[in-house]
């Protein structure tokens, strides 16, 4: 009888512990695949091309930032001047020139395109600008677009990358919200 009962003991200690491994098993939430992190990009350099419709000599707008937006050195600014009353085709270029060779991360942008949105405000003699280029969803994206010029004087051109801004908005950057990847103004001659 001793040994019956010593038998019914074990086996009812293997049932609890089998019992409980499946219960944790079941239980557990490793079924969940992990969220993936979308790191954001380093931006070292913003290239803005400008070519006259029509024919001419492009323009070209740069700012380039070695140690990154977040390092204390401000970026140095390389700058053209604008033809007046003149239609340019513009293209924007951000690059990460940390790695070698340096990252195209304009690319990026147009893969999320429905992530990304390029605001461009002006000021002065630069009378406007359009978007040329847009995502699925018919929204702009601005790695391309027209800038218009008016008469001869001072100028200045905003560029403002956002990440994840509401689709549809109004054109404003208040509008948009999301998160910034680049804020570049540019001073400039329009002669």
């Amino acid at each position: 009888m001793i040994k019956r009962n010593t038998i019914l003991k074990n086996i009812k200690k293997v049932s609890l512990i089998a019992f409980s491994s499946i219960a944790l098993i079941s239980c557990s939430d490793d079924d969940d695949a992990p969220e993936e992190q979308n790191e954001e990009e380093v931006i070292t350099t913003v290239i803005v091309k400008l070519t006259p419709q029509g024919g001419g000599t492009a323009v070209t707008l740069t700012s380039k930032d070695d140690d990154g937006a977040d390092g204390p050195n401000a970026p140095v600014i390389s700058v053209e001047s604008l033809a007046a009353n003149t239609t340019y085709n513009g293209t924007i270029t951000l690059l990460n020139e940390t790695e070698s060779p340096a990252e195209d991360i304009t690319l990026e942008v147009e893969e999320e395109d429905d992530e990304h949105q390029f605001f461009y405000t002006v000021s002065g003699s630069i009378s406007g600008t359009d978007y040329t280029d847009m995502d699925e969803d018919g929204n702009p994206v601005g790695i391309t677009f027209t800038l218009s010029t008016g008469d001869a004087g001072n100028a200045t051109l905003g560029v403002t990358l956002r990440h994840e801004p509401k689709k549809p908005n109004d054109g404003s950057l208040a509008d948009a919200g999301g998160s910034t990847d680049v804020d570049q103004t540019f001073s400039l001659e329009v002669e």
